[in-house]
C-alpha cells in the first residue's frame, strides 16, 4: 500500500525550492568567477615580474659584454645601430647631473627599464678601474608599482696600476 503511494505520487519542487537552488547556484558561480579573476590578476602580475626581471638581467648582461669604449652606447633592438647614448644629465636613475653616473631608459611591454653605469672615477670612464652597473625594471600591478633591481661590478680590462 505504501509502495503504491510513492509510485503513483506526482510531485515536483516547489517554487521556493527552485528559487533557493538558483540562489545557491548563483552564489557558487559568483565565487568561481571571483576566483578566476584573482587567478588572472596573479598570473598577469607574475608575467610582468618575469618580463621585468628578464629585461633588467638582459640589459645588465649587455653592459657586461660591451667593449669598454662602447659601454655608454646601447643597441636596444640588436640591429647593429646605436639607439641610445647614455648621459650624465640627472634624469632617470642618475641622481644629479655631472655626478659621474650615466643613465639610460626604455619602455617596453608595460615595463619601464632604467640602467646606470657609474665609473669608479667620476671624471673619466676610460681612466676608471671599474664601473658599477645597475638595472631597474618598474612595472604596475593592481596593488601598485613594483620594482626589480639587479647590479654588478665590472673591471676595466685595460686598467693597470692603482687608483
Amino acid at each position: 500500500m505504501m509502495f503504491e503511494r510513492f509510485v503513483h505520487a506526482e510531485g515536483g519542487a516547489s517554487f521556493a525550492e527552485v528559487l533557493v537552488a538558483m540562489a545557491l547556484t548563483l552564489v557558487g558561480l559568483a565565487g568561481a568567477m571571483g576566483a578566476f579573476q584573482a587567478a588572472e590578476q596573479s598570473l598577469r602580475a607574475g608575467v610582468l615580474a618575469t618580463r621585468a626581471l628578464a629585461m633588467a638581467e638582459s640589459r645588465l648582461e649587455a653592459k657586461r659584454a660591451a667593449r669598454w669604449d662602447r659601454l655608454l652606447l646601447d643597441d636596444l633592438n640588436h640591429d647593429g645601430v646605436t639607439d641610445l647614448v647614455m648621459h650624465d644629465d640627472g634624469a632617470d636613475g642618475d641622481v644629479l647631473a655631472g655626478d659621474g653616473m650615466y643613465s639610460g631608459s626604455w619602455d617596453q611591454d608595460g615595463v619601464h627599464l632604467i640602467w646606470t653605469v657609474t665609473p669608479s672615477r667620476a671624471d673619466s670612464l676610460s681612466a676608471s678601474g671599474s664601473v658599477a652597473l645597475e638595472a631597474r625594471a618598474v612595472y604596475e600591478v593592481s596593488e601598485g608599482q613594483r620594482e626589480v633591481r639587479v647590479g654588478t661590478l665590472r673591471a676595466n680590462p685595460l686598467y693597470v696600476g692603482s687608483q
